[in-house]
């Protein structure tokens, strides 16, 4: 019998892998109904899925490997990198899915959020006051009117295969929807700015840096306590309490 893995889980949902096959546990089974629909939909190589069973999803195993994890150094070519860039543009690029992702929250909901979560870490004294300031600061410049794309919504590094210089596949399409394309950006190159050019190179030449930069703020303020509570560290040497004092 195979080695029964576990890859990640927290209250909300597991995943395990069992050989070439991952089993996706999800109490909210309308998580699932979107990661179906949007892989189906995504231009863009997925997983197959096997079955599925409630709670359960069953997917296939991607060939190859995670470009990189956030808090490890990438060892992929910057070629992999142009190339997952250029995948990511051509889900951008593809027709609106008819819903709403994790992306595509109004302006006012993320900026209520925001501003409750900075007043949460200070008021807890989980980040000093001037790091929360001086990131709110530079957050700000994420939340700005723009044009819907067909985004992942949780296209952290991790969530992205490449076998050698080729992009194999894109996991976890649980958020994925109508949204900011540039929120997609950042999550991907959240912790590892030295691949930035590499992924614009591939993706194209009108992406905002700046506008990452400030998504990389937005992301890591609103995520840090919610890390903390499920048990993941985002004091981690390369991870979310690192890049915001990369801004300062």
């Amino acid at each position: 019998m195979d080695e029964v893995k576990v890859v990640v889980a927290h209250h909300e949902c597991a995943t395990l892998r069992v050989g070439d096959v991952f089993l996706k546990v999800d109490a909210d089974q309308s998580r699932t109904d979107v990661e179906v629909e949007a892989m189906a939909r995504a231009p863009v190589p997925t997983p197959k899925v096997l079955w599925r069973q409630p709670p359960v999803l069953a997917l296939a195993a991607l060939r190859g490997a995670p470009l990189g994890r956030l808090g490890e150094p990438s060892t992929a070519s910057p070629a992999a990198w142009a190339a997952a860039g250029a995948a990511i543009r051509t889900l951008h690029d593809a027709p609106l899915p008819p819903w709403t992702g994790r992306a595509g929250r109004g302006l006012e909901e993320v900026r209520a959020e925001l501003d409750g979560e900075c007043a949460l870490l200070v008021a807890n004294r989980l980040l000093p006051a001037d790091l929360v300031t001086r990131n709110r600061q530079v957050a700000q410049a994420a939340l700005r009117p723009w044009t819907p794309a067909f985004t992942h919504g949780d296209l952290q590094i991790a969530h992205v295969f490449a076998d050698g210089d080729q992009i194999t596949g894109i996991i976890d399409w649980t958020e994925a929807g109508q949204g900011d394309p540039l929120h997609d950006l950042a999550a991907f190159t959240l912790g590892h700015e030295e691949h930035l050019d590499d992924v614009l190179s591939g993706y194209g030449t009108d992406a905002d840096p700046d506008v990452i930069r400030a998504w990389w703020s937005l992301r890591s303020l609103l995520g840090v306590r919610w890390l903390i509570e499920h048990g993941f560290d985002p004091f981690a040497p390369g991870c979310e309490v690192d890049v915001l004092r990369s801004r300062m």
